[in-house]
């Protein structure tokens, strides 16, 4: 048999590759679209269980679920809340039922703060109702957004509140004159406020994200604090001497231990700010 010319050879080559990364893309495409139907499937199963549960509360219960349903938003933090619900795991947003003769206390602030809520609870339980606000609370200037909302109708003895991470991007200027307003609007209600240093983030160049941000913006929150009189809970310089074993690697956010001992911090600023039980 005489062997095929070298550019048909070529040519068969060239077409086996062909046809043969087409069906490695069309299987490519299947295994996506199942995992996309699995997911889909799953996401539908935990939200018949979550609001079958749901129906099962009380209404102050169930008027909290639906405020979490609300803010929590549904590309991340809500299926999260959904799952840990209906397989009856305790996070920082299960619903608090106050004990009237204990103060109320509220958390505000992002992920970092969600990480060390329960931790802070732990702390003072049988001292304080602790609550935290129905969402991640982001930058500033959704916190002038939701306040009204994170505040809600009830009293608060203490409020501790912390932005920081999200705004690492905001101009100075207007980080301040936000802060100069959340502040305002929080001493209207009369509760002690206790400001949380923003804990210290790692050089991220790939994320536009650098430490020096962070030390910036304590030292703009901490004149305002100075001007208003509010206290810091300083988590930046109790934690980082400790970032090494405390804090993901290159990630701004905690271990276990970590969240343990952020958790600690807060208590005491709390404890130290709360009145006395009715």
């Amino acid at each position: 048999m005489n062997p095929l010319p070298p550019r048909l050879r070529l040519l068969i080559a060239i077409l086996v590759g062909v046809f043969g990364g087409v069906r490695l893309m069309a299987a490519e495409t299947t295994n996506a679209e199942e995992t996309a139907k699995k997911k889909a499937a799953e996401s539908a199963r935990i939200d018949a269980l979550y609001q079958s549960k749901k129906a099962t509360l009380s209404p102050e219960r169930q008027a909290w679920e639906t405020l979490l349903e609300q803010n929590l938003g549904n590309a991340f933090y809500l299926p999260i809340h959904k799952r840990d619900f209906v397989n009856g795991t305790s996070t920082a947003w299960d619903f608090v039922a106050d004990d009237p003769r204990l103060p109320r206390v509220l958390i505000i602030g992002d992920s970092v703060s969600r990480g060390y809520t329960l931790a802070v609870r732990a702390a003072l339980a049988g001292r304080a109702n602790v609550h935290r606000a129905p969402e991640n609370c982001g930058p500033t200037a959704n916190g002038l957004k939701k306040l009204d909302v994170w505040l809600g109708n009830g009293r608060w003895d203490v409020v501790t509140f912390n932005f920081g991470i999200h705004d690492r991007a905001t101009p100075l200027a207007d980080y301040t004159d936000r802060l100069e307003k959340i502040v305002a609007r929080l001493k209207a209600t009369g509760a002690k406020l206790i400001w949380v240093a923003t804990t210290p983030i790692p050089d991220d160049a790939a994320k536009k994200q650098t430490a020096a941000s962070i030390v910036e913006r304590n030292a703009a929150a901490a004149a305002v604090m100075a001007r208003h009189g509010i206290p810091t809970a300083d988590l930046f310089a109790a934690v980082t001497p400790q970032l090494a074993t405390l804090q993901n690697p290159n990630d701004v956010h905690f271990n276990a231990a970590g969240y343990a001992f952020l958790g600690r911090q807060v208590a005491a600023a709390i404890a130290a700010g709360l009145p006395a039980a009715k």
